[in-house]
């Protein structure tokens, strides 16, 4: 099957409301993007957190229809511009190229290389280094993939701190895909690695990714995990998130930190470590260990 795509540029104002409208008048699809992407007047729309822009919308925006090649396109935007109540836009035609888009799609994920020997394979790729610590991993809903610099950071900490400290067990708050549970489980051998998140398909992305990796990691949701593990502590405690959240779960975290293990905190930006820091002091001391692209993990030992 062919299909064109409707290109239509509109004023913030319209962008929502005409989206909607397309829709209902027969477009398969409708994205919106920048009208100024790529020049001097881009504007960006979503900030690091904590510095989102107030309005998340382009004074710009270009509306574009997917539809079948041999639709009626200029009824679909002439009856989505009249239930708007609005004139009807100008707007252009541009075919699309029939392409294999699975192909496609896989061609934009190659294999990641973390740290000395830590490789995130997709599964359409052979791994680079079969000598390597391979984690064969897709992209999909759940956070972690190892592109993202926290995740980097917290998997680069475990590749040197598993091995030296050989932790009896393992807690990752915020496991997201499991992928930092999976590398302390295949770095420390035979301990115990527990992964938590608030998202039951996180928690079921994590433990299919742990089955293909053939790594005994136990998930739970947080009211499981309590239920569970009530008194349960751990060598090593990583999370992964934001540096508010970080904050408000500090007296938990720190609640499952066996004496003398380590605690690795990431998802905080260079500019929040010091408070995150000081959410912690009472508890153990933390300090930078690495900083990539602005982002930083965070690391101390429960004396």
């Amino acid at each position: 099957m062919s299909w064109t795509e409707i290109v239509i540029e509109v004023a913030l104002s319209d962008a929502e409301t005409l989206s909607d409208a397309l829709m209902d008048a027969g477009a398969l699809s409708v994205s919106v993007e920048d009208a100024d992407l790529g020049t001097a007047a881009e504007q960006p729309l979503f900030g690091e957190p904590g510095m989102e822009p107030k309005e998340a919308a382009w004074q710009r925006s270009r509306v574009v229809v997917l539809a079948e090649v041999d639709a009626d396109h200029a009824a679909i935007v002439s009856n989505a511009a009249k239930a708007c109540g609005v004139a009807v836009p100008p707007y252009s035609l541009r075919p699309v190229a029939a392409q294999d888009w699975v192909r496609l799609t896989q061609s934009q994920f190659e294999p990641i290389h973390i740290g000395k020997n830590i490789w995130v394979v997709p599964s359409w790729h052979d791994a680079p280094d079969a000598n390597g610590l391979i984690l064969e991993l897709d992209p999909g809903l759940a956070f972690g993939t190892g592109s993202h610099p926290t995740t980097r950071l917290c998997m680069e900490w475990l590749e040197i701190h598993v091995p030296l400290q050989k932790p009896k067990s393992l807690l990752d708050y915020g496991c997201g895909s499991g992928i930092l549970a999976m590398v302390a489980k295949k770095l420390g051998g035979d301990s115990s690695v527990v992964g938590v998140d608030i998202d039951p398909h996180a928690i079921d992305a994590a433990r299919y990714n742990s089955e293909r990796n053939h790594c005994d990691v136990a998930y739970y949701l947080p009211e499981d995990f309590g239920a569970n593990s009530a008194l349960q502590v751990f060598d090593i405690v990583v999370a992964n998130i934001l540096s508010g959240p970080l904050k408000l779960m500090a007296p938990m975290l720190c609640s499952r930190i066996a004496a003398g293990g380590s605690l690795t905190l990431s998802g905080v930006l260079a500019e929040q470590a010091e408070d995150v820091i000081a959410a912690y002091a009472q508890w153990l001391p933390l300090s930078v260990w690495a900083e990539q692209d602005g982002w930083v993990a965070l690391s101390g030992t429960l004396k």
